[in-house]
């Protein structure tokens, strides 16, 4: 399969049992977890346009994908979309898995920088480096 199991018009009308198990196995067979959490959020979007059956639908495949496997550009885009599948102390977790380490060094040497500024205020013109 190298492309997803659905058309556009089976993703809204298919039963869930039926997108479940075609879900399943098109991770089980691919481990594509990009375009299976692309494949969950639509069917979120189904979820809420009204069909209630898929209000957490493959709770288990979301879990997994989001907390065993390696983060990917859809994985950070896209979480928040999927935060009533996980307890509060998890979205911690999986918000700092998800949140990018160099941003948080940039924060870190900014907020340095302040602090030795307040300590030790350049009176001159002269830089120290």
């Amino acid at each position: 399969m190298s492309e997803h199991p659905f058309t556009h018009q089976q993703l809204f009308t298919l039963k869930l049992e039926t997108i479940e198990q075609r879900l399943m196995e098109y991770y089980q067979e691919t481990q594509n977890s990009t375009m299976t959490i692309k494949l969950l959020l639509a069917l979120r979007v189904r979820y809420q346009l009204g069909a209630k059956e898929f209000a957490l639908v493959l709770q288990d495949l979301v879990r997994y994908l989001f907390m065993n496997t390696k983060v990917t550009k859809t994985m950070k885009r896209f979480f928040w979309y999927f935060a009533d599948y996980f307890e509060t102390s998890e979205l911690r977790l999986l918000g700092l898995k998800l949140k990018p380490v160099r941003n948080f060094i940039e924060g870190a040497k900014s907020f340095i920088k302040l602090q030795i500024a307040k300590i030790f205020p350049i009176e001159s013109e002269t830089e120290i480096t």
